[in-house]
C-alpha cells in the first residue's frame, strides 16, 4: 500500500505540475495575442474545483488528472457575440495562432531547463564511473579494458558519474558507428580508445550489455539481508542472517558469482551450504524462473545484506555554481530533446524496440520510486517527462500541438486555411494514431506489471 501510495502521489504532483505549466504557455500567449481564455484546467471531467477571476477566466480543477486544456473563444466551437469577434482564437492572424499552440510545447522545455538547473545545483550523487571486467569477445574486451578502470570521457564529453557515462553513451551511440572513449587504468595512466558500435544493438536495454560496460561492484559478503515469502529460498527453508557458502560443491566467494549462477540456471535444484548462528548445514533449493526481455532468467529470491562502507570510495557527487548551471541546464535539455526524437526515429527503423514506450502505469512507478529516492531524483525524472511532453507535442500529428502547427504553418504557405474537410480527415487519422500509441503504452504496462 505506501508503494502504491507513493505511486499515485508522484504521478499526479508531477503530471500536474508539467500539465499546468504546458497549459499556462498556451494561455500566457494568448492573452497577449489578444486572444479571449474562456476556462483553464487541470485534468478532464466533472470540475471538483473552479473559479471564475476578474477577466471572466474559469480555472478549474477536474476529475481525472490525466491532462489539461485551455479553452478560447472560438466561433467554430460556439456563437461568439459580434462585440467579441476580434477575441477569438479564430480570427486571429496565423502567426499569432502559430504562437499560441507553440508556447505550450516552449514552456515544456523552459520547465525542463529549469528543472535541471535546480538538479545541477543541488548535486547529483551517484557512483564514480569504474567498469567492471568486461565478458569476453565484447567490444569493450577487445579495447583492452579489463575492468577497474574509470571512464573520463565519452567523445568530447566528460562524465563524473556512471550515469552520466550511461546518457552519454546512449546519446552519442545513436548517431554514430564508432566513439572516442578515454579512461584512467588502475595505474592512474590516461588511455585512449575508439568504441567500435558497429555490431552493437543500439535499444538502451542491450547497448551496455552489447558492448560489455557494466558498473564495477565490489565484493559483496553472501550474507542473506532478506527472505521473500512464496519465493524460491523462503520454500527451501533460507532465513536473514544466513551465509551462503557453496553450491554444488564450488565455493561461493562473493554475492554476484552466486546471483550471476542463479540467472543462467533458472529452475534447477542445487544443494547449498550455509552457515547459520555458527553451524554449517546444507538446504536444497529449486531455484524459480522469471522472465525478463525476453528470456527466461533464474530467481532466488532473496536480499544480500550490503554494508554501505564497501561503497564509500565508490560514491561521486556531480554539483555546478549557480551561473555555471544555466547554459548546462539548457545543453541538457537541448540534449535530451534530440535523444528522445532520434529513438523515436529509431523505433520507426526497428533498431529500438517499441518496448521502451512507457504508458501512466510504469510512469505512476518510476515517479512513486523517484520520489521516495530524495528530491533531487524527482526533479530529474519530472525534467525528463516535461522533455518528452515537448518533443511528442511537437510531432507533426493532428490532435497534437505539432498537428495544428502543421496546419497553420500549410496556411502561412498557401495563403488560405485548408478546407474543414482535410482538416477533419487529419484530425481522425491523429486520433487513431494517438489511440494506437495509448494501446501500445497500456500494452506494455501490462506486460511490465505481469512480468
Amino acid at each position: 500500500m505506501p508503494e502504491l501510495l507513493w505511486s499515485v502521489g508522484g504521478f499526479v504532483v508531477a503530471i500536474s505540475v508539467l500539465v499546468a505549466f504546458h497549459e499556462f504557455g498556451h494561455y500566457w500567449v494568448a492573452r497577449r495575442c489578444g486572444v479571449k481564455v474562456l476556462r483553464f484546467s487541470i485534468g478532464f471531467g466533472k470540475p471538483i474545483w473552479m473559479r471564475r477571476d476578474a477577466q471572466g477566466v474559469e480555472w478549474a480543477i477536474a476529475a481525472i488528472p490525466l491532462g489539461g486544456y485551455v479553452k478560447m473563444l472560438d466561433e467554430r466551437e460556439g456563437d461568439v457575440p459580434e462585440s467579441e469577434r476580434h477575441l477569438a482564437f479564430n480570427n486571429a492572424s496565423v502567426w499569432r495562432r502559430i504562437a499560441i499552440v507553440a508556447a505550450g510545447p516552449l514552456f515544456n522545455f523552459v520547465l525542463a531547463a529549469a528543472l535541471y538547473w535546480m538538479v545541477m545545483v543541488l548535486g547529483v550523487q551517484g557512483i564514480r564511473p569504474l567498469i567492471a571486467a568486461p565478458a569476453a569477445g565484447s567490444v569493450a574486451a577487445q579495447m583492452g579494458l579489463v575492468g577497474g578502470e574509470e571512464i573520463l570521457t565519452v567523445g568530447d564529453e566528460s562524465v563524473a558519474t556512471w550515469s552520466d557515462l550511461r546518457s552519454r553513451l546512449i546519446d552519442q551511440a545513436l548517431g554514430r558507428q564508432s566513439l572516442p572513449l578515454q579512461w584512467r587504468d588502475a595505474d592512474r595512466q590516461t588511455r585512449r580508445g575508439i568504441l567500435d558500435l558497429s555490431a552493437v544493438r543500439l535499444d538502451p536495454q542491450f547497448l551496455f550489455e552489447d558492448i560489455g560496460l557494466e558498473p564495477y561492484s565490489p565484493d559483496i559478503p553472501a550474507r542473506l539481508d532478506q527472505v521473500l515469502a512464496g519465493e524460491a529460498a523462503a520454500q527451501a527453508g533460507f532465513e536473514p542472517g544466513d551465509e551462503l557458502l557453496k553450491f554444488n560443491d564450488t565455493e561461493i566467494h562473493n554475492w554476484q558469482q552466486w546471483a550471476q549462477w542463479v540467472r543462467e540456471h533458472p529452475g534447477e535444484v542445487v544443494p547449498v551450504e550455509i552457515r547459520r548462528a555458527g553451524r554449517v548445514q546444507t538446504l536444497q533449493v529449486i531455484l524459480g524462473r522469471h522472465e525478463q526481455d525476453g528470456r527466461v532468467i533464474g530467481r532466488f529470491g532473496a536480499s544480500v545484506a550490503n554494508p554501505p562502507e564497501l561503497w564509500q570510495d565508490l560514491r561521486a557527487v556531480s554539483r555546478l555554481g549557480g551561473l555555471e548551471a544555466i547554459p548546462q541546464a539548457v545543453i541538457q535539455t537541448w540534449r535530451m530533446s534530440s535523444m528522445t526524437l532520434r529513438m523515436l526515429g529509431r523505433m520507426l527503423t526497428g533498431d529500438v524496440s517499441v518496448r521502451n514506450v512507457s504508458g501512466p502505469l510504469q510512469i505512476a512507478q518510476v515517479a512513486g520510486y523517484s520520489a521516495q529516492v530524495g528530491l533531487v531524483s524527482f526533479l530529474s525524472f519530472m525534467a525528463i517527462v516535461s522533455v518528452s511532453l515537448g518533443v511528442l507535442n511537437l510531432l507533426p500529428v493532428p490532435v497534437l500541438d505539432g498537428g495544428h502547427l502543421l496546419f497553420y504553418g500549410i496556411e502561412a504557405i498557401k495563403g488560405s486555411p485548408l478546407s474543414q474537410q482535410t482538416q477533419q480527415a487529419g484530425l481522425r487519422l491523429g486520433l487513431t494514431l494517438l489511440a494506437a500509441l495509448m494501446g501500445l503504452a497500456f500494452y506494455n504496462d501490462i506486460v511490465s506489471l505481469l512480468g
